[in-house]
């Protein structure tokens, strides 16, 4: 009897063996098919991109034979999109034509390789992120933003929303010369505490309006609903790791409302939400959590703690002469639950070129500059 328990026991065993090894090799099969499928979706999608490209070509070498050429366009267009609509469906209406033609125009034939009718289309694009694109004019901003569609791995809903939000705009704003280049180049290098800032964030995703009733814990848990979208609109390197964090000092407990880990500069980000105008008790209170954070929670791999403050409104004076030299670790910007316009960008960085020039003029000379003045 016992021997026949035995063997039923070891079948089972062999049988929940057997049954493992399959769901093993089920889920590595499903992976290559998967993979496999992808790979030729991407074929497609950059073939169909490639024969965009060949059709604009034609449709504007073609307009050029016309002796009227904005009445023949206009005739050529609709004419074409009715014989292709017959063929091939609603994929070529007048308007899908009209993008295709712009697509060539804003990526001309200086992109072509390897000979006349072959170009470099990037094959992690597809025809949405070039449609979103062309609408970009600058090519220093089109360019940034092709360079981070891609190493992003962005869909084309989240390449349009980045450039909607003026991203390249609001990382550009605190950059000289030399860094504006790179940003085009290059796209987002984060190097520095500095390079994770943007001003001012974007949080449009939330859904909420612009109320001076708004409490800080609806912002808190909006925020946190929303975590996916938050950590795209803060950026590259941000992963979450608490939510009202409790530091105890002596008795007395602190809460940081949220607590982020940036894996590319090694080190802790709290954030602390504010809905209003910034004072200077909201920076002396974040300078507590993060020397708390760099003496109690800091490892030797972490570099200095991070701390990020936002809010409504802000007054970069107040920062620079309430933190010193700790203004290397705090950081304030501002958020706003609406899209920007250029206009609004463009206002904003003539007022704190103002501030920061009034500022300078406000600086006391040294005795030394003084005695020049002089000539002492």
């Amino acid at each position: 009897m016992k021997n026949k328990i035995s063997v039923k026991k070891i079948n089972a065993k062999n049988e929940l063996t057997n049954l493992k090894r399959i769901d093993t090799l089920y889920v590595r099969v499903s992976n290559y098919i998967d993979s496999a499928r992808q790979s030729i979706q991407r074929s497609i999608d950059t073939e169909m991109v490639k024969a965009y490209w060949l059709i604009g070509r034609e449709i504007i070498e073609e307009e050029q034979h016309g002796q009227k050429r904005a009445e023949y366009g206009s005739f050529l267009l609709n004419a074409l999109s009715e014989r292709l609509v017959v063929k091939y469906g609603r994929g070529f209406s007048v308007s899908t034509l009209r993008d295709i033609r712009q697509f060539y125009l804003t990526y001309p034939i200086h992109h072509a390789v390897r000979g006349e009718s072959e170009m470099q289309i990037n094959p992690f694009l597809g025809w949405i992120h070039y449609r979103a694109l062309m609408r970009v004019h600058r090519p220093e901003a089109r360019r940034f933003y092709e360079i981070e569609a891609e190493k992003n791995h962005w869909s084309g809903r989240e390449l349009e929303r980045q450039i909607n939000s003026l991203l390249y705009d609001r990382l550009a704003k605190s950059k000289d010369k030399r860094s504006l280049i790179k940003l085009a180049c290059k796209g987002q290098e984060i190097n520095t505490p500095e390079d994770s800032i943007k001003e001012p964030l974007i949080l449009e995703f939330l859904g909420m309006p612009e109320s001076h009733r708004l409490v800080e814990s609806k912002l808190e848990e909006a925020l946190i609903n929303n975590l996916q979208k938050f950590l795209l609109e803060l950026g590259k390197g941000f992963a979450f790791v608490a939510r009202q964090k409790r530091l105890t000092l002596d008795g007395d407990h602190f809460y940081a409302d949220l607590v982020f880990y940036h894996i590319i500069l090694k080190c802790y980000v709290i954030i602390d939400l504010k809905t209003r105008k910034l004072s200077h008790s909201d920076l002396g209170q974040m300078q507590l959590y993060v020397n708390y954070f760099d003496q109690e929670l800091r490892t030797d791999s972490d570099n200095p703690t991070i701390g990020l403050i936002l809010c409504s409104k802000k007054n970069d004076a107040m920062v620079k002469y309430t933190l010193g030299n700790k203004a290397k670790q705090i950081f304030t910007t501002k958020y706003q639950f609406h899209l920007p316009t250029e206009a609004e960008l463009e206002a904003e960085l003539k007022k704190e070129v103002k501030e920061i020039t009034y500022q300078l003029k406000r600086k006391p000379r040294s005795k030394k500059n003084d005695k020049s003045a002089s000539g002492k």
